[in-house]
């Protein structure tokens, strides 16, 4: 794939994020005190000068399978997502809280430019396969299987969350010219009418493969 994120797709970010989001209720939304899933402290941000300690040249493109994240005992398998009618990013059926969605019309995780995955937090019945995305910390692992037989594993270098009313679209979705990863949930404030009111976005470069 090219360099970077479909083009009408970071346009788009804003509204991308946020559909993911819609319909997927809190953990414990019905009592009074619900459980809420962690979120990034602000030392885990993007720093003023972003920094890729030891990012490795990309890989040939290659679709993705797996996603295992071993620090937050995140292993599932992948499943290719494009765009609605409405131009929102599909998302895995919520039935399936063991899978997680790579947006297949962009950068296959591994080659040059910003691939995306993306999965609930939770459903009606309890955490999903990103409940614990927002505990991550810079130097994190993930790893994404891909169809090749190699896998590309990545670096965390940053986790924040944001309202999705100023999602920034350019910092998330962005070109680049290394190989990059962002793995997205919903988070932030929650309203039991509307869901949830941001993203967790965790940004990580390629450093290894196997």
């Amino acid at each position: 794939m090219g360099m970077g994120m479909d083009a009408s797709l970071a346009r788009r970010g804003g509204f991308v994020a946020l559909a993911a989001c819609i319909g997927v209720w809190l953990v414990g939304s019905g009592s009074s005190e619900p459980v809420r899933p962690p979120l990034p402290s602000p030392g885990e941000g993007l720093s003023a000068q972003a920094q890729y300690p030891g990012a490795i040249a990309a890989l040939p493109g290659s679709p993705p399978t797996r996603i295992r994240i071993p620090s937050i005992r995140v292993d599932a398998p992948l499943t290719g997502l494009g765009l609605q009618a409405d131009g929102s990013l599909e998302v895995p059926p919520p039935a399936r809280r063991n899978l997680a969605g790579w947006y297949r019309d962009g950068t296959t995780p591994g080659a040059t430019g910003t691939a995306v995955v993306v999965g609930h937090v939770d459903d009606a019945t309890g955490p999903a396969v990103f409940y614990h995305l927002g505990a991550l910390h810079r130097g994190a692992l993930v790893e994404i299987a891909r169809q090749d037989g190699s896998t590309a594993v990545f670096t965390v270098h940053a986790v924040e969350v944001y309202d999705a009313r100023a999602f920034p679209d350019s910092r998330v979705y962005g070109t680049s010219p290394r190989a990059e990863l962002r793995v997205i949930t919903c988070g932030g404030g929650f309203s039991p009418r509307t869901g949830y009111r941001g993203n967790v976005v965790v940004f990580a470069h390629l450093t290894g493969t196997y």
